[in-house]
């Protein structure tokens, strides 16, 4: 194959770049190095000296072909074997001919009980679109890895680049991890900016996504174990460090994942067990929803200590939760903690404080969040903090020997009446007096009151209500089984009566057919939460 006859701006060269280093295997004894060269470079080794002597040891490269959209360049990736535990070693790659420089990195100590890791999340970077700026990440990453110089690697929650399907973004992203990924392992989670193109990338028109993730697998599929589910390797992997085993999970075929998860998180002795991905189950965000992952996923998940989320570019914690009921312990349930963004990036709606959040910060500033995690034998010290100016947002230790969480914070428990959520959060002052009945196994609600409080649309007439809601409309009638859809008649498993404040009390049940959503009762906290898929806002317009 022959090289293009006109380089992209920042295209593969002779000399390797694209640099860094990954956990692969074992990390004490093992690590994984990856670069990039143009195709008339077609093999490649690392030289791997340790601290203090002159021998080298070499180790012979991988590669395969990497086509994009702009280049066609060579991939490389060197599994470093037969190294000792909590050592340093300083390595080159390339060729005989075309070198890098000489880089470093540590191998995990032995009995690495406590170590300490960071998450980033969601720093992509638009624009110039020809030639994407990564540099205020640069800075993000140098600065909080001089604050914390102990830092064993970098865990990303996804969104890694704006549009994954073209290089140019790659090739950015590269250019902002540069001075820092060749030295400390990098583990990305793969977002859904990541997998995402268009067919007009200029212009931003034709977007799509690829699944499998072409780019992503192509570039790392020798980087990262290659553990995940059969035919979605690359982009889901697991790895291990001192006393946790962690589960990277991409954003494809969920079912498939789902039963990865519980095959490998059963598999695991590890004390602590941690997973990455890029959507939030329990979002911030006053739209969106969670049928990306769950229920699909839901099993293996709560399987997990503590999952990382990114995609809103806003803080979380959630309470310990597990089959949608929110406790206290750390034993009952998964702690799932959205990261913010690591690239001064706020999110584009507003988010707000949920019934399942312990703690919440809308990050709506010009600002750069990250997480330090620190683990101890059976502690984790989880702090999130603004990048700029030092500012903590959260601060949380999430004790497992003593099964508590500081500072201690209760999940609500309703007990005098049913509370209502749409989307996570309450109906407010509306809802007063106008709570859901538990009748004859069943429940019943006032759909009126949270279709009014939601913005949706709302017509009262005498004994019968009609409700409508992302293009879909049903009309109740009091005394009545029948609700008239505009796609027929719909039979509901009980009839509709009139109850508190001379309201129509509908079966929840009605709105699976009549609305497509979904609901579910959280029997400890008796709350119940109404969800849709779509993620517009239900607000009627004014003639």
């Amino acid at each position: 194959m022959s090289e293009l006859k006109v380089k992209p701006p920042r295209g593969s060269e002779k000399n390797p770049d694209h640099i860094f280093i990954s956990i692969k295997g074992d990390a004490k004894t093992s690590m994984t190095v990856t670069w990039r060269t143009s195709v008339d470079v077609t093999s490649g080794y690392a030289l791997v000296r340790e601290d203090g002597k002159s021998d080298s040891v070499k180790y012979d490269a991988v590669t395969d072909v990497f086509e994009s959209d702009i280049d066609i360049s060579n991939m490389f990736w060197a599994d470093i074997l037969n190294l000792k535990p909590g050592t340093k070693y300083f390595y080159t790659v390339g060729n005989d001919e075309y070198r890098s420089e000489e880089f470093y990195f540590t191998t995990e100590e032995e009995n690495a009980e406590s170590f300490k890791f960071i998450c980033v999340s969601d720093q992509q970077s638009g624009q110039p679109f020809e030639l994407p700026d990564y540099s205020s990440f640069n800075a993000v990453l140098t600065k909080v890895l001089e604050e914390n110089p102990d830092t064993k690697f970098i865990l990303t929650a996804g969104d890694n680049t704006d549009c994954g399907q073209h290089e140019v973004q790659w090739n950015g992203a590269f250019s902002g991890l540069k001075g820092i990924v060749e030295h400390i392992p990098f583990m990305m989670t793969l977002g859904n900016h990541d997998n995402r193109g268009f067919q007009d990338y200029k212009n931003g028109i034709g977007r799509y996504y690829s699944e499998p993730a072409e780019f992503f697998s192509k570039q790392f599929k020798g980087s990262y174990p290659f553990n995940g589910p059969e035919g979605w390797e690359t982009e889901n992997y697991s790895f291990n460090y001192g006393n946790v085993h962690f589960n990277v999970i991409g954003v494809n075929e969920p079912e498939k994942v789902n039963e990865w998860l519980i095959r490998d998180i059963d598999a695991t002795d590890r004390v602590w067990k941690f997973g990455s991905y890029h959507f939030p189950m329990y979002y911030a965000g006053p739209e969106l929803s969670n049928d990306d992952g769950f229920p699909m996923m839901r099993e293996g998940i709560e399987k997990m200590d503590v999952l990382f989320a990114g995609h809103e570019h806003n803080f979380a914690r959630t309470f310990p939760i597990k089959n949608e009921e929110l406790f206290d312990k750390p034993s009952q349930g998964t702690i799932h903690y959205e990261l913010g963004n690591s690239n001064s990036n706020p999110p584009g709606t507003m988010s707000c404080h949920k019934v399942w959040h312990a703690a919440h910060f809308p990050c709506e500033e010009q600002i750069s969040t990250v997480a330090i995690v620190e683990v101890f034998k059976d502690k984790v010290k989880l702090t999130s903090k603004i990048v700029e100016d030092g500012r903590i947002i959260d601060e949380c230790i999430i004790d497992k020997k003593n099964d508590c969480i500081y500072p201690i914070a209760l999940a609500p428990i309703f007990k005098r009446r049913t509370r209502t959520f749409y989307k996570g959060v309450g109906l407010g002052l509306s809802e007063r007096g106008q709570i859901p009945e538990f009748k004859d196994g069943m429940w019943f609600s006032p759909l009126a009151v949270m279709f009014t409080a939601i913005g949706a649309d709302v017509k009262k007439e005498e004994g019968k209500v009609t409700l409508g809601i992302y293009g879909k409309s049903a009309t109740f009638t009091e005394g009545s089984d029948i609700a008239k859809t505009d796609d027929g008649e719909i039979t509901l498993p009980a009839a509709v009566y009139r109850g508190a404040n001379s309201q129509l009390y509908i079966p929840l049940e009605a709105i699976v057919p009549c609305f497509n959503m979904k609901w579910a009762y959280s029997k400890r906290n008796n709350y119940l939460t109404i969800e849709h898929v779509d993620e517009a806002i239900p607000m009627t317009k004014q003639p």
